[in-house]
């Protein structure tokens, strides 16, 4: 679901059609206070891009290279943990492969974990090279990018999208860093065709599934237009997350029900109560994958938070258009993760698994940059730290973001 807004330029007439047709329009559902908004048409790619921009910028991986130097914690305790990773390894080999076959929860499994870890090891061993200035962990992580970029075709089965959003978020994320911090990547203009030509368009659409599933690939599709300095790209991979976040965090303004991503098909309340997972009493926070399990809900809230730190970045900052929306959605989970007894009207009364080393980028940004008090978000963060991976695509977070001000 899309917030709508008025786009910066329109035209008299076009104005005067579009308060027309919201005045006479009827709501598709008696029962919804809210309904499909019009997806915003403003441009939203910056006019010149930030490198390295995906997730971390040069001042963050700067400022955790002073903390890490220093021995200051807890980013030296999370290096330490990084360092000793199987991701981090001078004796990795690459496992390529020319069509990925993934199917539901990874079975078949035909490349399907190789491609994902090794796309973490890409961007753990451009951590490491930015943090040691030691090109031998530049140039694996060159080497793991060139054999896949070599080889790579295709991703199929059932869970095609969502394995190609994973990957897809962190191979970006290492190939900025190490093509605008190493001195020479030769085939970083191979790279970047097999993301356009084999990741982009598996991800620009998006996807009516679970929304955890179009938020992982929206963070990919917007990691590989920022890598590719592709402005089009990047704006509808803006367009498809102002569209999903309201669709994917209930908060009370949005009125009786959550509201739906724009082409979802949920126009009963029937079928949005039963996309929310059989939830129908709705909360500050709720996330439309809550009474699934948190685990997944953690995925969603990680790309949600991915997202916008890149944007971020990239000088347009999407936190404030969704920080009321995450604020409350990290404090709710962590509060129950955390012990808080569960009501009977959230799920029944019980929640199942917990959200994984997710909390550290949307942490920062609102508590830290935009000053929201966020006491159990906190609690759970600095509980957890320091904060892993998750092998899918979150990895380390405490080392980079963790009180991170640049």
């Amino acid at each position: 679901m899309r917030t709508g807004t008025i786009p910066r330029v329109l035209g008299t007439a076009a104005a005067l059609a579009a308060l027309l047709t919201t005045a006479l329009a009827a709501p598709a559902v008696a029962e919804r206070s809210a309904t499909p908004d019009r997806a915003p048409v403003e441009a939203a790619a910056p006019a010149n891009f930030t490198h390295p921009g995906v997730l971390v910028s040069r001042p963050q991986l700067d400022f955790v290279r002073g903390r890490v130097q220093a021995g200051a914690q807890p980013w030296k305790s999370a290096y330490d943990q990084m360092m000793g990773s199987k991701y981090a390894s001078l004796t990795r080999t690459a496992k390529p492969r020319a069509v990925v076959e993934c199917g539901s929860y990874s079975n078949p499994n035909n490349g399907c974990t190789d491609e994902r870890e090794d796309a973490i090891a890409a961007y753990t061993l451009s951590l490491a090279w930015y943090i040691t200035q030691d090109s031998r962990y530049a140039q694996k992580a060159i080497q793991i990018m060139d054999a896949w970029s070599a080889v790579i075709k295709d991703h199929t089965n059932s869970n095609a999208p969502l394995q190609t959003g994973w990957a897809g978020s962190s191979w970006p994320r290492a190939a900025e860093i190490i093509k605008y911090t190493y001195s020479s990547w030769p085939g970083s203009g191979r790279f970047g065709t097999m993301l356009r030509d084999v990741y982009l368009p598996e991800v620009t659409n998006g996807s009516h599934s679970n929304g955890n599933w179009e938020l992982s690939m929206t963070e990919a599709a917007i990691g590989i237009a920022v890598f590719l300095e592709d402005r089009a790209a990047y704006d509808k991979a803006v367009g498809k997350f102002r569209g999903r976040v309201p669709a994917y965090i209930y908060v009370t303004a949005d009125g009786s029900l959550p509201k739906v991503a724009p082409g979802s098909g949920l126009d009963t309340r029937a079928k949005v109560i039963n996309y929310w997972q059989g939830q129908s009493t709705f909360m500050d926070g709720l996330s439309q994958e809550t009474c699934r399990d948190l685990t997944h809900t953690g995925y969603g809230l990680s790309a949600i938070s991915h997202i916008a730190e890149t944007s971020r970045i990239q000088g347009q900052d999407l936190y404030p258009e969704i920080a009321d929306r995450l604020r409350h959605a990290m404090g709710l989970h962590a509060k129950h993760q955390l012990g808080a007894p569960v009501p009977s009207s959230l799920c029944g009364g019980s929640l199942k698994d917990s959200l994984g080393p997710v909390t550290e980028v949307g942490f920062n940004a609102l508590a830290n940059r935009l000053g929201y008090a966020m006491t159990n978000t906190q609690t759970l963060t600095e509980r957890q730290r320091p904060a892993g991976s998750n092998n899918l695509f979150v990895a380390w977070e405490t080392l980079t973001h963790a009180n991170n001000p640049a």
